[in-house]
C-alpha cells in the first residue's frame, strides 16, 4: 500500500516530464528575456542557477533539470503573456 506522500511524488515526477514540453524554443526563450529587460544573471539568481547555465538554455547547448525546469518554464509562460511574440502574418505599418 503506497503512502499519500509517495503517490504524490510519483503524480509530480508525472507533472515534470509533461513540464518537459512546457518550455519555448531556445530563441523564444532569449527573446522573452530581452524583451522584459532581464539579464542572465538576473534569471540565474531567481533560480538558484549559475549564469552560464541560463546562457545554455537560451541556445538549447543544454536543458533545465527539475525543479529548475519548472521554476523556468513557469517564468516564462508569464514573460509570455507580458511580451507576446509578434504575429508573422501581421501587416506591415504603412510608411
Amino acid at each position: 500500500m503506497s503512502t499519500e506522500n509517495e503517490l504524490f511524488s510519483a503524480v509530480d515526477a508525472l507533472l515534470e516530464q509533461v513540464a518537459q514540453d512546457d518550455l519555448p524554443v531556445p530563441a523564444e526563450r532569449k527573446r522573452l528575456r530581452e524583451a522584459a529587460g532581464l539579464s542572465q544573471a538576473q534569471i540565474a539568481t531567481a533560480l538558484d542557477a549559475r549564469r552560464e547555465a541560463v546562457g545554455n538554455w537560451e541556445t538549447g547547448k543544454t536543458e533545465p533539470r527539475p525543479p529548475k525546469r519548472a521554476a523556468y518554464a513557469r517564468l516564462l509562460e508569464g514573460l509570455a503573456a507580458r511580451f507576446p511574440a509578434p504575429a508573422a502574418d501581421a501587416p506591415a505599418a504603412p510608411p
